[in-house]
């Protein structure tokens, strides 16, 4: 029998039921969804939860029915960026209960962007109390199809209706669920972009700001153009070291190795799925190297016979398998269907996050 999984503190709950209002829906819209045909991030469930922040403390926490907001032509957010975000999911064990994976990771990335954003801390009652209160009511909408999860959209925004280039003193803090399907439902091809920059050291490429997805709309567009699905960015400064996808990080399986970029130059995402790949990926084995990984040492490895599978990892994506990568000159074609690796992983991890093998690291949060 499976271990019991750890729940949310009960003094973070206590503050949290005791500040949080809960308002129901009155009319649900579960009937609604087709659990059997679910697209990424088109669906949201019931309820959203809100809290204002007002230049001191954050206050006017409610969990209530999903609505629009109303905002001012005038707020801050539209004009100077100060918007972040994390993606988290949460998972149904073998007996139904809904688990949270890896909260606080997200928990503590998040106020990591809000301080590089120049926004206040969301304090642990609000962010985890408040999750896990919002997940108890929407425990129905947790699917628990193959690939599917209740994907959980945390993010802030500056709210002061001022057009002036400062630091919002008010923002906007909010939870919303959305139960998804795979991400990419087909393995992608990535164009090795070395003409535009996604992040530079010194600058917010290790926050999850919305600005950095912004940025990268526009040559998107264009490999997508061209018939690839995602861009893997590289270095600014020499335009040849991995750094990561438009909504992954990347690894590549070498030999024995698992290779993925290192975070020293604060330019990548620290990613909780890279985190957790890295784990699984040492207990099958593979020695797992965070250090500067060039695009050509990839295709050397290509041309030699050495390179086994190259995947990208992320929350919405869970693992990606890569297809093919074209850098310039060079197109590199991998067959997936001998990625014994990342479907190793796959298996691995799914079978943690619904409770099918054992949560050593305790990863998964219930929800009592």
């Amino acid at each position: 029998m499976i271990a019991d999984y750890p729940t949310v503190n009960s003094t973070v709950m206590e503050e949290a039921l005791k500040k949080i209002k809960v308002t129901k829906t009155t009319h649900s819209r579960l009937s609604e969804v087709d659990f059997n045909h679910l697209v990424f991030g088109k669906k949201y469930a019931d309820h959203m939860l809100v809290a204002d922040f007002d230049g001191k403390a954050w206050g006017n926490a409610q969990i209530l029915p999903f609505q629009n907001f109303s905002v001012s032509p005038s707020n801050a957010a539209w004009h100077y960026g100060q918007a972040i975000f994390e993606g988290i999911k949460a998972y149904k064990d073998q007996e139904g209960n809904p688990m949270i994976f890896r909260p606080y990771d997200n928990y503590k990335r998040f106020n990591i962007s809000a301080e590089r954003m120049g926004m206040p801390e969301v304090p642990e009652w609000l962010f985890i109390g408040g999750m896990s209160m919002l997940i108890d009511l929407d425990r129905d909408w947790v699917p628990t199809g193959e690939g599917c999860s209740l994907y959980l959209r945390p993010f802030m925004i500056a709210t002061d209706e001022f057009i002036g280039v400062r630091p919002s003193d008010t923002y906007r803090f909010a939870i919303i669920n959305s139960p998804s399907g795979p991400y990419f439902n087909k393995p992608i091809k990535l164009l090795v972009q070395d003409k535009y920059v996604r992040a530079f050291p010194g600058g917010v490429g290790y926050a999850k700001a919305a600005g950095n997805y912004g940025g990268a709309m526009y040559p998107t567009m264009q490999a997508r153009k061209e018939g690839f699905d995602q861009i893997l960015w590289v270095d600014g400064y020499e335009h040849k070291y991995l750094q990561e996808c438009g909504t992954m990080n990347v690894f590549a399986i070498i030999g024995n190795k698992a290779l993925t970029p290192d975070l020293s130059q604060g330019t990548i995402l620290e990613g909780v799925t890279r985190a957790s790949v890295m784990s699984v990926l040492e207990d099958m084995g593979f020695t797992v190297e965070e250090r500067p990984v060039s695009i050509d040492e990839i295709v050397a490895a290509y041309k030699d016979g050495t390179l086994r599978e190259v995947f990208g990892t992320g929350t919405a994506a869970s693992v990606a398998y890569v297809e093919q990568l074209n850098y310039q000159n060079e197109q590199l074609t991998l067959d997936t269907t001998k990625y014994d690796v990342g479907r190793e992983v796959i298996q691995r991890l799914d079978a943690i996050r619904t409770g099918r093998a054992e949560d050593t690291r305790n990863w998964n949060f219930k929800i009592s």
